[in-house]
């Protein structure tokens, strides 16, 4: 660590020189060259995702260095091909766009391929489609070359939403041709997000667990652990509870606990309620001894999860055993709708609306009817209810129509349910 801290210290002392005028001139100008500074660049971008985050105003300055660089050096700097390849990988890394185009139109001898350069322009500009086959067979041509793992990153960036699985092998080759490096951490965390959607559960579980391993401090972690929650709760029957301690061991215990409680909360959302518990009881236990602050906002979830369950009491109990001011606003109303499920599950019917009221009064009984039948959404109106199956279980050998107060409650404590279940549903489509 000393050495890797040591090394960033010169990089960086290399890019104060380089913004110092005096200091310039006195370099030798082979340090300024193209493919020495993209070094630097590169370094510092490996430690942003190696954790380093006061790293990301270093690679600000020096993709504006490089970029004035590119702009004023002889042209003659670029036949040597290391230079060229710095060019193109600069654009790939975040540079501007508009160097490269200028690069390309100052291009008299020819030193840049222009099948590739036609390919990134194509890219930057956003019209990669247009070049995706292209795209993927140059990726593959240039495997073996310095920027051969930045075309097969973009490469995959392209087929990503049309050939997921073509997109998928191009991020696999990114990554091993440039292990430890900011490729192989967006390759990664991009085709964890490809098995979420195509529900690779086996390979989106391996690809987790390099993240973990490898970027676990970097700043789009996050992004990861959302991608992660979202693979293991959409495969809960096939997941395999060891399988995430395993992956998760890599964190700290406080990370840990933030990803079990994420697991926790989509799973009570998802009515899963095996995977919630699973993950209330790693973040109670790993908080076991300490002042675990996440304690009561697991049980909270957990409580969530066991609302459908025969233990409705206790997960009652937990559902409101926290403050409504202690949770978030997206909380605090899925604690809303949780109570009132368990306060609709729990309270006794009312006895008078069971019963088949006799009242000689026929006014009145005309009354009751018109208004039940005002309530009962009509066939086909939005939330109206399934049209009963005549001899199936709705049935009731019957006709409710001859129970308008016995209607006016199945339609009233059903209309709140609707709610509840459209605050529940809203509440997953944001996850």
């Amino acid at each position: 660590m000393a050495r890797r801290q040591h090394r960033y210290v010169g990089f960086v002392a290399l890019g104060l020189a380089m913004l110092s005028p005096a200091a310039g001139k006195a370099q030798d100008p082979d340090d300024l060259a193209p493919y020495k500074m993209l070094r630097s660049l590169q370094f510092v971008q490996d430690s942003v995702v190696g954790g380093d985050h006061s790293a990301g105003e270093m690679q600000r300055f020096m993709l504006g260095t490089i970029d004035q660089r590119l702009r004023t050096v002889e042209t003659s700097v670029f036949e040597d091909d290391r230079n060229v390849d710095a060019a193109l990988i600069y654009a790939m890394s975040g540079g501007n766009p508009q160097t490269l185009e200028y690069l390309i139109a100052h291009d008299v001898n020819g030193y840049f391929d222009n099948r590739v350069t036609d390919v990134l322009r194509k890219y930057l500009s956003g019209k990669g489609l247009l070049v995706a086959k292209t795209l993927e067979e140059m990726a593959r041509e240039y495997r073996d070359k310095k920027i051969g793992p930045y075309l097969a990153l973009i490469g995959g960036n392209v087929l990503i939403a049309t050939k997921p699985t073509d997109a998928l092998d191009l991020y696999d080759q990114a990554r091993l041709a440039a292990p430890g490096t900011i490729v192989e951490e967006a390759a990664l965390r991009r085709s964890v997000a490809i098995c979420v959607d195509k529900g690779l559960l086996d390979r989106g579980m391996a690809y987790s667990q390099r993240y973990t391993r490898r970027f676990l401090h970097s700043p789009y972690a996050s992004q990861f652990a959302d991608l992660f929650v979202a693979l293991v709760v959409g495969h809960d029957h096939d997941v395999k509870p060891q399988d995430v301690v395993d992956i998760l061991s890599f964190m700290d215990a406080p990370r840990q606990r933030e990803v079990y409680l994420r697991i926790a909360r989509a799973a009570a959302i998802s009515g899963k309620p095996e995977l919630a518990h699973m993950a209330v009881e790693r973040v109670q236990s790993l908080g076991a001894g300490t002042d675990n602050a996440f304690g009561p906002l697991a049980d909270f979830y957990g409580g969530m999860a066991g609302l459908p369950t025969e233990d409705i009491d206790r997960a009652a109990k937990n559902v409101s055993g926290i403050a409504g001011n202690a949770l978030s606003p997206r909380d605090q109303a899925l604690q809303a709708a949780a109570r009132s499920v368990a306060e609709q599950i729990l309270s006794a019917p009312d006895p008078a609306s069971l019963t088949q009221a006799s009242n000689p009064n026929t006014d009145h009984q005309e009354i009751t009817s018109e208004k039940a039948a005002a309530t009962v959404p009509q066939p086909g109106a939005p939330g109206a209810l399934p049209e009963p199956v005549p001899g199936g279980v709705a049935s009731t050998g019957q006709s409710q129509a001859a129970d308008p107060s016995f209607n006016a409650f199945v339609t009233t404590n059903r209309s709140k349910l609707d709610e509840i279940d459209g605050l529940l549903a809203q509440e997953g489509n944001e996850q």
